[in-house]
């Protein structure tokens, strides 16, 4: 009897161990560049999440695709990316110390990254990450969600949770559950874009499997074994650097082109588009066994530009890191993707509401949830055959994505994050950059947070209430250049920005657009005017509204139209209330004070709006 009960209790242990249930409330997929910053922003509002990732890094393409070298938004640190930046600046010694490439102000090593990563996470207490597990199709619950995972020893886990992000990098989650996504170049029946084409096609851009070479000293020959099929006419042209932005061509310099991706201790990052290792290789329907296969291609290409860069251009010296990742074979984890599924979305952020924000019938600028100020990047060198769209020379401003393109148009209890979020082909171009996908993620975990702790879908969750936890994290709504974190009044033009009552001045610029609210620019009464009449209809009607600067009078008798009654002093008690002081009652208003005297008088950023903008109840004072 002894022997049977030891044998039940032996088997009840072994089965305990092999199959385990955890719960929680967000269940994130990936933890990649979004995966991560969700996790930590949810956690940092009192909100659990475990996070479930393939390999045994974070930071997906920062770190386990190799791509460490980060484009746009030096001058807009927005939340968790300036926390991260302000990390690789303390272990490096400050920003001049990761200005090593001159493609990137912020360049450093993967591994480096992951470690930062790791720490930020580790600091969490909310936070469960699993390392190299795999997934099943999630399951729909009364109560949320159930997942089936399996580790490396295939010992299974059964994840119960309220809320679910897709953080996968091509949008693996989302197309389990046959959650609708467009894919390839779109139809401008559907984007409304004028450089979209006439049909749409399934072409994505061109993919790239990244690797990191190491300087080991003059004299030094780390040439790899010659790959099979090399050609080294399929790298004829690869030392040209001039500027796709510009007219500029035909700027031959091979060492500068292995500088593009320099990083700090004498390593480089190998990820060049022109006649690089750049290639073409649509896996995004493919299974998880077929990808691996077809991936070697892509590896196969890198490794012939490696032989290249050592055997035609003599840098012989510089060879693979084999230290920098947990391979045997000296690559990254995953390969470079610039292209996923795109989800159809509540929002589908397009090119017109970057170019024109303020002119399109959707004023999604007033739901932003993160920042932007790279240009319209493609890459379609290797496809051979994609139509000619000269997409960098789309000149547009920074920008900001709509809330409404992380969540899906009809399909409740998912958040999708990364680069699989509703926007167009072409804008994928600006969004896919690291320091978006960051702030998409931070996005996700606080419109998570948000739903958890109100109980309510994603769908159903106030726009403004996401914004307003992200504004509490320094994290960006508005892509306003002149308007950094550590101004005192950040919050409150962020909020009226938001709102459209003041808007900011976008302009393209090189390969780091801008989008300006001026503060301390003045401001005239009839501009006023026109922010305030969506607010207020009545205003319609009234044409007293002067182009001259408008002052407390101004402001006073501006504001008694709508029946709001605010003396002069009181108005100037607000602006003290934040130490700005007028020296007398008819020095001209700026936009900064203005800001504050509306946001205390009529609290608009506390009126509630729908995904495109609109405000839902126009008399809200």
């Amino acid at each position: 009897m002894k022997k049977i009960y030891g044998l039940s209790l032996l088997f009840i242990l072994f089965i305990s161990q092999a199959y385990s249930q955890l719960k929680t409330d967000v269940l994130i997929v990936g933890g990649g560049a979004s995966g991560t910053m969700a996790a930590i922003q949810a956690s940092r509002m009192g909100v659990k999440s475990i996070v479930i990732e393939e390999t045994v890094w974070l930071g997906g393409m920062l770190t386990s695709a190799g791509v460490s070298a980060i484009d746009g938004n030096h001058k807009l640190p927005s939340g968790l990316w300036g926390e991260f930046r302000d990390k690789l600046y303390a272990y490096y010694g400050g920003p001049k110390a990761v200005e090593t490439g001159w493609v990137s102000n912020t360049l450093f090593e993967p591994s480096v990254g992951n470690k930062i990563l790791q720490e930020m996470v580790k600091k969490e207490s909310n936070i469960q990450v699993l390392f190299e597990t795999s997934w099943t199709k999630p399951v729909k619950t009364e109560s949320g969600w159930r997942m089936e995972v399996r580790d490396k020893k295939q010992k299974k886990n059964t994840i119960e949770a309220k809320i679910l992000i897709d953080a996968t990098e091509l949008g693996d989650v989302m197309a389990s559950l046959q959650v609708p996504y467009y894919l390839g170049m779109d139809s401008q029946s559907l984007t409304k874009e004028t450089f979209a084409l006439p049909q749409a096609n399934d072409i994505i851009q061109d993919m790239t499997y990244v690797i990191t070479l190491k300087d080991f000293g003059k004299g030094a020959d780390k040439t790899i074994k010659k790959p099979k099929n090399y050609d080294p006419s399929e790298f004829a042209g690869s030392c040209d650097v001039s500027d796709p932005a510009t007219f500029n061509s035909n700027n031959n310099d091979c060492y500068k082109m292995l500088t593009y991706g320099a990083l700090p201790n004498k390593k480089f990052m190998i990820n060049w588009p022109k006649k690089g290792n750049d290639i073409y290789l649509n896996i995004v329907e493919k299974s998880p066994e077929e990808r691996k296969v077809m991936l070697e291609d892509a590896k196969q290409m890198t490794l012939r530009f490696v032989y290249y860069i050592q055997n035609e251009l003599g840098y012989k010296h510089l060879g693979i890191a084999y230290d920098e990742y947990p391979t045997k074979d000296g690559f990254p984890m995953i390969p470079y993707h610039r292209e996923s599924r795109r989800l159809q979305a509540k929002s589908l952020f397009a090119l017109q509401h970057i170019m024109n924000p303020f002119d399109t019938e959707e004023a999604y600028y007033k739901t932003g949830i993160a920042v932007g100020d790279y240009t319209i990047d493609h890459h379609h060198y290797k496809y051979g055959n994609a139509p000619e769209i000269d997409f960098v020379k789309i000149r547009v401003p920074s920008y900001n994505v709509p809330m409404g393109s992380l969540i899906p148009k009809n399909f409740d209890g998912l958040i999708v994050s990364e680069k699989s979020i509703g926007v167009s082909n072409i804008v994928n171009g600006a969004t896919r950059l690291q320091p978006v996908v960051l702030g998409i993620g931070q996005a996700s975990g606080a419109l998570a947070a948000v739903a958890v702790k109100q109980g309510k879908q994603p769908a159903q969750v106030s726009i403004r209430a996401v914004q307003a936890a992200l504004l509490d994290h320094q994290a960006y709504i508005m892509p306003y250049i002149d308007v950094p974190v550590s101004d005192p009044q950040f919050q409150v033009m962020q909020k009226i920005g938001a709102t459209g009552l003041l808007k900011g001045s976008g302009v393209p610029y090189k390969w780091a657009n801008q989008t300006w609210f001026y503060p301390e620019r003045e401001v005239s009464e009839y501009e006023l005017m026109q922010g305030l009449r969506e607010y207020y209809p009545e205003l319609n009607t009234n044409w007293d509204a002067s182009g001259a600067a408008i002052t407390l009078s101004g402001l006073k008798d501006l504001l008694a139209y709508i029946k709001i009654e605010k003396s002069e002093v009181e108005m100037q008690e607000l602006l003290k209330s934040e130490n700005i002081q007028l020296d007398n009652n008819k020095e001209k208003l700026n936009r900064r004070m203005i800001s504050v005297i509306l946001d205390k008088v009529l609290k608009p950023f506390d009126q509630e709006i729908d995904y495109t903008g609109k405000i839902e109840n126009k008399q809200f004072k």
